[in-house]
């Protein structure tokens, strides 16, 4: 289970949402909500301890999660098997191991196994991104806008391969504006708007 307590959030030193709590069990996906800037990617890094929080609580199992952000992770001069067998070598967990060509079948990127990451169109780089999930098998996942750059086609091979992973018992907390066809509650980040911070500012990175 992932449970999330009385969690204050910050972005460039400024809190951004408080007191944010919640519980996912296994086998089971939140959908966030807000508009643009309430807080969504702050939270999904803080929920994957890619940054401090303020205050609170996040507890799921250990070395189990992963984070998925815009960017794609493509190693330009590997291939698509070669981007593949390196994030499953240094990252992979035994919760889940998946075979590569299943991977690949299941992104549809059979046919592509053997092209440079680097001279692949937008969409199909996308999609390895998103492969990397598949193999370095974490149960619990942080996905933010996890779609972006995907045709109809591609959101739908995402969706199936996400549906799979909550089969198994997996976790996703996901911030999209793409209805992904899950049965899966939403939370409105904008009751969590942090009040305006009077405390001076920071020297943290702008995250």
């Amino acid at each position: 289970m992932l449970t999330v307590s009385n969690l204050t959030c910050a972005r460039g030193g400024m809190p951004v949402l408080s007191g944010v709590g919640f519980e996912v069990s296994a086998g089971q996906a939140l959908i966030l909500r807000g508009p643009n800037g309430v807080g969504k990617t702050t939270l999904l890094r803080t929920l994957a301890g890619l940054q401090p929080s303020l205050h609170g609580l996040v507890e799921y199992p250990e070395e189990q999660g992963a984070y998925a952000s815009h960017a794609d992770g493509i190693k330009a001069a590997l291939s698509v098997t070669e981007n593949l067998a390196f994030w499953g070598n240094v990252y992979g967990s035994a919760w889940v191991s998946p075979t590569l060509s299943d991977v690949l079948r299941a992104f549809d990127l059979a046919d592509l196994k053997d092209r440079l990451g680097g001279t692949l169109s937008a969409g199909q780089k996308r999609r390895l991104g998103l492969a990397r999930l598949a193999v370095i098998g974490r149960k619990v996942l942080f996905l933010d806008e996890p779609t972006v750059s995907l045709d109809r086609f591609s959101v739908k091979l995402f969706a199936d391969w996400l549906r799979g992973h909550l089969a198994d018992g997996g976790i996703a907390v996901i911030a999209t504006h793409i209805d992904l066809d899950l049965d899966a509650p939403e939370l409105d980040l904008t009751p969590f708007k942090a009040a305006p911070y009077v405390g001076g500012g920071s020297d943290e990175a702008f995250l």
